[in-house]
């Protein structure tokens, strides 16, 4: 025997999926930070008195840390959030096995 399924179990399911999606949508939508609930460009720097070319990129701040003594290139890295071949990259002139304190060392 086939068992019947009711009318209202075929409706309530499409529709409880369809709420659950919006809820989640909702929730992550509201999770953005964007409280006013205008819309921001992903260009857009913040400064709406100063133009921004088309060609202009935005300028990192380079970070540089001094070596304190007894300080690795792993310990480094871990500290400042870097990778080790980021720090080797930036400071080619360096000895990871040798590296002498109060050398000033680019992390970005």
């Amino acid at each position: 025997m086939e068992k019947r399924t009711s009318i209202t179990a075929r409706i309530l399911a499409p529709l409880a999926l369809i709420a659950a999606v919006l809820l989640i949508v909702f929730v992550v939508s509201s999770s953005t930070g964007n409280d006013d609930g205008s819309a921001t460009s992903p260009k857009g720097n913040g400064n709406p008195g100063k133009q921004q070319g088309s060609n202009s990129k935005p300028k990192k701040k380079v970070k540089v840390y001094v070596v304190q003594p007894n300080d690795t290139l792993t310990g480094i890295a871990a500290a400042n959030g870097v990778t080790v071949d980021q720090i080797e990259r930036l400071n080619p002139d360096i000895d990871p096995q040798a590296l002498q304190a109060d050398a000033k060392l680019k992390l970005r």
